[in-house]
């Protein structure tokens, strides 16, 4: 198949299925799970784009295991944390549009659209003739790693935070969250340059930079950092306010200091 032709079938895909997860989201009252079927079904996107791709067999079966072990692991993980209640931007977004399902429903069809979007750079790898092992190969694989058990990491650290009770209303200050605000999607932006590893040699390479270069737009203004801190204000105010002034906001760096908790 040509990339056309496997973008158009996994668009069809994606609209069924978030067409499925807009009624049950009307039944449970609960957006969060579009963000679960956004991940699922790109990671279908890539076993599809590999099953389907024209390039060597190495390339497409490390798109297979790659792009298919990234989205199941992301998959999972926002399946557990949905049993506890919509997230507070999607309650936030729910009382601004005062409930219209109409607007609900655009935004799960724009996240269908997202998935194709996404998807660009697996056609890349899926198209590379060169069927040995290189060193990009192996330096993508060996990326794709540290990316995931980094974001694994930050989730499961975050995830312990919240659990004690005695944190709430709190910011989680330790392990990754030390050294920048949002080390999750840090490590979820890095993940896409393994794409571009991989695709070395392919004739459409270049589309393979689409995955860093869009994801860094949407987490740094879009659909990421923007509505996860105005969440984090509401619910954590000054707190988070002397997070924001002490720890990067994307890439890990040491902290600061908080001059303003020094006085005069």
């Amino acid at each position: 198949m040509t990339a056309w032709q496997q973008l158009g079938l996994l668009a069809m895909v994606a609209w069924a299925a978030m067409s499925i997860a807009w009624v049950w989201q009307r039944r449970h009252r609960n957006i969060g799970i579009v963000d679960i079927v956004w991940s699922a079904c790109l990671g279908l996107g890539a076993l599809l784009i590999a099953a389907t791709g024209t390039g060597a067999a190495l390339p497409r079966i490390l798109l297979a295991v790659l792009g298919g072990g990234w989205a199941l692991r992301l998959a999972l993980h926002l399946l557990r944390r949905l049993g506890e209640g919509e997230d507070g931007r999607y309650q936030a977004l729910r009382e601004r549009w005062q409930g219209h399902q109409g607007k609900i429903y655009g935004l799960f069809a724009f996240q269908a659209a997202l998935v194709v979007l996404f998807a660009i750079p697996f056609t890349a790898v899926a198209a590379n003739p060169v069927s040995h092992i290189t060193p990009l190969m192996i330096a993508g694989i060996a990326f794709w790693i540290a990316a995931v058990a980094g974001e694994a990491l930050a989730d499961l650290q975050l995830a312990r935070f919240r659990q004690d009770p005695r944190n709430k209303g709190r910011t989680c200050r330790s392990g990754l969250w030390r050294y920048s605000r949002h080390p999750n999607y840090f490590f979820e932006w890095c993940h896409w340059f393994a794409y571009v590893a991989l695709s070395a040699g392919s004739p459409t390479q270049w589309v393979s930079w689409l995955g860093p270069l869009i994801m860094y737009v949407f987490l740094r203004w879009i659909s990421g950092i923007p509505y996860t801190e105005m969440q984090a204000l509401r619910t954590r105010g000054e707190d988070y306010r002397a997070y924001q002034r002490t720890t990067p906001m994307l890439f890990p760096w040491f902290p600061n200091s908080d001059d303003s908790a020094r006085g005069p």
